[in-house]
């Protein structure tokens, strides 16, 4: 599952919030450092690591459920970290020649995006696979990267004027599709677990979309709201791609249900919803384009609501004992567990809270100045052979530099199945490497 994006803009009170790949677990960037949560359970919330090393972090993501976590601090806004938190060693860290908006992680890659470029690592080894250069402006960082097994997509903004979705293969190292989602700039963006859906919204906030991947075709189009413009925070698939979950500035989440309208689609049962639905998509031809479009989107199945507004928040869908969960994680420190109905919908049952942090730990980044680090660009080093550079900043860490000593880390745990990096000679502590300007794509 796409990872949620963490609250990581000024003035939030928590440096970040964010799901991991699969809403197995919560990272908390914090004003002390970092915290890990396991989300097995509804009642009982299990922290599994807490770091006090590096304060103010204001990015944190983790690799699945494995030891793998990637930090960045406002302390060092332009270096990214990468720890194994059970040995509590660091195994690499690089440098940027920005500041650091977001970082994706899924078994193959480790995408970092500044506000112009987006840099591509293999995340075996930490290289530098390529890097694209001159994206349009892109200051929140938005970027969404697939996790599925079989393919490895990054979807990022193609304009900083309008909508367009640029769906670019971090394999083959090759643009798939260009896909004009909305007229108004991108405000959210999340692929499905099986990577063959793609979810957009504007910043208008009104019209969700979901798109096929890596055809772009328009498959569904939700209506979030149709009275004011609100601000998407958020979203998220469910694991089997059957429900789409949506956060925004306002008090209401909302779950859309990705079945087809009708008697043909889902499980067959014709609802007066699908006959509606059916009859407006039939009267479209005969109705203004901007009316018809109206019409022919579906509201929401499911919606919950949280007890205040404003806060910056994540949402994400995932089972937990076996029923399918709505998890709010907020910008002040809490997390709403709600009760979502896959048959019925409706309004969402709050089922449990959790207080994720203390006061204390809670950051005003607000008034920060964060100052430029001033890095070596990677086209210093460009001249190089790739070997060399490898070899000489990743010893122990790339495959072949680290076959000798048995460090390489085994093919199987990024293949298939969960991803266990406990083992004592995978990911020993290395060097720094720093990434800049040099050759990729433009």
């Amino acid at each position: 599952m796409e990872s949620a994006d963490g609250a990581n803009e000024p003035g939030l009170r928590l440096g970040c919030v964010a799901f991991n790949q699969d809403s197995t677990s919560l990272a908390l960037g914090t004003r002390a450092g970092y915290q890990l949560f396991s989300l097995t359970l509804v009642e009982e919330l299990d922290c599994v690591h807490k770091s006090a090393d590096t304060p103010g972090i204001y990015i944190a993501e983790r690799l699945f459920s494995s030891s793998l976590v990637v930090v960045v601090s406002s302390n060092e806004p332009q270096r990214m970290h990468i720890y194994h938190f059970r040995k509590g060693t660091e195994i690499c860290s690089y440098s940027y020649p920005h500041r650091i908006l977001s970082i994706k992680l899924n078994r193959q890659r480790l995408v970092v995006c500044l506000q112009e470029s987006i840099y591509i690592h293999n995340i075996k080894d930490m290289k530098l696979l390529q890097t694209l250069f001159n994206t349009p402006s892109n200051p929140s960082g938005l970027c969404a990267l697939s996790v599925s097994q079989s393919s490895s997509y990054l979807a990022y903004p193609g304009s900083a004027t309008d909508g367009e979705v640029i769906v670019y293969d971090t394999n083959s190292m090759s643009s798939l599709t260009k896909i004009p989602a909305h007229d108004s700039p991108l405000a959210a963006l999340a692929f499905s677990a099986s990577a063959t859906n793609l979810a957009s919204a504007s910043e208008r906030g009104t019209v969700i979309r979901v798109f096929s991947v890596p055809e772009g075709q328009r498959l569904f189009e939700f209506r979030r709201g149709m009275k004011r413009y609100v601000s998407i925070n958020c979203l998220c698939f469910s694991p089997d791609g059957h429900f789409l979950c949506a956060s925004s500035n306002t008090e209401t989440v909302h779950v859309f249900k990705l079945d087809p309208l009708g008697p043909s689609g889902g499980d067959g049962a014709a609802t007066w919803t699908a006959y509606v639905g059916k009859m407006f998509s039939a009267a479209s031809s005969y109705l203004p384009a901007q009316v018809s479009g109206v019409m022919s989107q579906d509201r929401a199945f499911a919606t919950a609501h949280l007890l205040s507004t404003g806060q910056r928040n994540v949402c994400t869908l995932v089972p937990i004992q076996k029923l399918l969960r709505l998890l709010v994680a907020t910008a002040d420190g809490q997390l709403f567990i709600y009760d979502v109905d896959p048959q019925d919908g409706g309004e969402c049952r709050l089922a449990h809270s959790h207080r994720l942090t203390g006061v204390d730990d809670l950051m005003d980044l607000e008034g920060s100045k964060v100052s430029a680090q001033v890095s070596p660009s990677y086209a210093e080093t460009a001249a190089l052979p790739a070997s060399s550079v490898v070899a000489a900043t990743l010893t122990g860490y790339s495959e072949d530099g680290g076959a000798k000593k048995g460090e390489v880390i085994p093919e199987h745990e990024f293949a298939t199945g969960p991803v266990r990096l406990d083992d004592e000679n995978e990911f020993p502590p290395i060097g720094s490497c720093h990434c800049g300007t040099g050759s990729g794509q433009r």
